[in-house]
């Protein structure tokens, strides 16, 4: 799977966040949880996933791209997502 991105969003959530966009498909590439994110009509398919990179777990909103998965935003999962994650691990 390929991963791509905005190259000046991937620069402002670095500077900001401290989180590199090309490092998504870490968190593809291990145990995740993605559900369409439907709290609007964004005129595409998103999908947000929460999974682990390195030691923090992280929050991704994306859209398939032909055969990428094109990142919108990266961030860190708050105490409830952390939580919501780790019991769902621990339930499969």
């Amino acid at each position: 799977m390929r991963i791509a991105y905005d190259e000046a969003k991937r620069a402002l959530t670095l500077e900001k966040r401290g989180l590199d966009f090309a490092l998504a498909g870490m968190v593809f590439g291990d145990r995740h949880m993605t559900r369409i994110d439907d709290r609007r009509d964004y005129g595409e398919p998103r999908f947000i996933s929460i999974g682990r990179l390195a030691t923090d777990v992280i929050v991704l909103v994306w859209t398939p791209r032909s055969d990428a998965r094109r990142i919108i935003s990266m961030r860190k999962a708050n105490g409830r997502e952390k939580a919501y994650f780790e019991a769902s691990l621990a339930r499969s």
